[in-house]
C-alpha cells in the first residue's frame, strides 16, 4: 500500500447525500461561491466527473453538464468509474483543494463512503459524509423513505436545511439530533453553512485543518485555544461552529491520546495536525485525520527545519472547547507516567497499511 510522500497534502473527499429536494446542489453551489479562491473538484450525481475552479464558474451545476469558461464539459460516469475519476481530479496538475461527491436523491450514500474508503489513491482521504435534511419535509420523507433513519445514523455532519420554512423547525433539529451517532448537527436555510466547516477556504501556507493556526489566531481564542464559531461574526453564516486549536511544546503520549480519541464527543466533527510522540517515535511525527468517527495516522519524517511540536485543530458543533482543551493537557506525557513498551500499539493499528489496522468506521453497514 503506498503511502503520501513527507509533506503531500491529501485532498479530502467529502460525500454529500440526501433525498430528492433536500437542497444538496444549492449547498454545492453555495460552497462553490463562499470558496475563498479553493478549487473544488465535483463529482455530480453519480453521472458528470467535472473540475470546477470555484473562482470562475458563476452559474449552477446541472444533473451531468456544467458551463464553463471555455464550453461545456459532460461526462457519463458509472458508480465502478469512481476511483478513475477520483485519480484524475487528485492529480497535482488539476490544483484541486477539495473533491465533493454529489450523490443522486435516490442513492445510497454509504455504498459511495465504501468505495472512497478503499481507494489506492495516495493523494486523497476520506472528508466525510454529509447528509442534507430538508426541515419541511422531514416527516413525509421519513414516511416514505424509512431508511432515512439509517443514513442519518452513518453521517459525519447533518445540514438541517430549510429551517426557515419549517413550521417546527426546533422540533425537527431536536427529533435529527436523536437519530444521529456522534455527527455534529447544523440548521441552514438555503444551503448556507461556512465551507470551513468542510475543508480550508483561506489557504495558507500551513494547511493544518479546516481552519488555518492564522485564521484561528485571527478571529479571537479563549485560553485553550477555541472560540465561539462564528455566529457572533456579521461576516459569516449564522450556522455557527466551534474551533479549537491546541499545541504542545511537550510530546503525547500515545496511550493517553487514544483514550482521548476513542472518547471522542458527539458534534466533534473534524480533527487534523501534527502529533509529537517523542521517545516513542522520535523519528517521525504523525499527520492525524479524523473527520466522524474515521480515523487516521500517517507518519512521516520531521522536516530538518521543523520545530517538534504537537499541533492540533478541532472543529465541531456544540462541543466544548474549554474542556477538550483541559483534556488534551491530560494527554501530555510526564515522568510519573508509566511507559509501556506497547505504547504505540493503539496508534500503529491506524496507519493504513498495518497488519492490525481495524475495520474501517463504517463496518456496521
Amino acid at each position: 500500500m503506498s503511502q503520501p510522500s513527507p509533506g503531500h497534502r491529501q485532498i479530502p473527499v467529502v460525500v454529500l447525500a440526501g433525498f430528492l429536494g433536500s437542497g444538496k446542489t444549492t449547498l454545492l453551489n453555495h460552497l462553490l461561491h463562499r470558496s475563498g479562491g479553493s478549487r473544488i473538484g465535483a463529482i455530480v450525481n453519480d453521472f458528470g466527473a467535472i473540475e470546477i475552479d470555484a473562482m470562475a464558474v458563476a452559474g449552477a451545476l446541472g444533473d451531468s453538464t456544467v458551463s464553463l469558461g471555455n464550453g461545456c464539459l459532460c461526462c457519463a460516469v458509472d458508480a465502478s468509474e469512481l476511483d478513475v475519476y477520483l485519480e484524475r481530479l487528485a492529480a497535482p496538475s488539476t490544483g484541486i483543494d477539495v473533491i465533493v461527491i454529489e450523490a443522486s436523491g435516490l442513492a445510497e450514500p454509504q455504498e459511495l463512503v465504501r468505495m472512497v474508503l478503499a481507494s489506492e489513491h495516495p493523494g486523497i482521504v476520506y472528508g466525510g459524509l454529509v447528509e442534507v435534511v430538508d426541515a419541511a419535509e422531514f416527516d413525509d420523507t421519513r414516511a416514505k423513505h424509512p431508511e432515512v433513519d439509517r443514513h442519518l445514523a452513518l453521517a459525519d455532519l447533518v445540514v438541517v436545511n430549510k429551517v426557515d420554512r419549517a413550521a417546527g423547525g426546533d422540533r425537527v433539529l431536536d427529533l435529527v439530533r436523536s437519530l444521529v451517532d456522534r455527527a455534529a448537527v447544523v440548521s441552514a436555510a438555503y444551503g448556507r453553512i461556512d465551507p470551513e466547516f468542510l475543508f480550508d477556504c483561506r489557504p495558507s501556507e500551513e494547511r493544518i485543518g479546516q481552519l488555518s493556526f492564522d485564521d484561528l489566531h485571527e478571529h479571537g481564542e479563549d485560553e485553550h485555544g477555541g472560540h465561539g464559531g462564528y455566529g457572533g461574526h456579521t461576516d459569516h453564516l449564522h450556522a455557527a461552529y466551534e474551533s479549537l486549536s491546541f499545541t504542545s511544546e511537550v510530546p503525547l503520549d500515545p496511550r493517553r491520546l487514544m483514550e482521548f480519541l476513542d472518547s471522542r464527543p458527539e458534534g466533534l466533527y473534524r480533527i487534523k495536525g501534527y502529533v509529537d510522540f517523542g521517545r516513542h517515535d522520535a523519528r517521525n511525527r504523525y499527520a492525524v485525520h479524523a473527520v466522524g468517527r474515521f480515523l487516521r495516522f500517517y507518519p512521516e519524517p520531521w522536516p530538518a527545519d521543523a520545530e517538534r511540536l504537537t499541533q492540533l485543530v478541532l472543529i465541531g458543533s456544540g462541543i466544548d472547547t474549554k474542556a477538550l482543551g483541559k483534556e488534551l493537557e491530560v494527554c501530555r506525557a510526564d515522568a510519573t507516567h508509566t511507559v509501556h513498551e506497547h505504547a504505540m500499539w493503539g496508534v500503529l493499528r491506524y496507519v493504513r497499511g498495518s497488519e492490525d489496522e481495524p475495520a474501517e468506521p463504517l463496518d456496521k453497514i
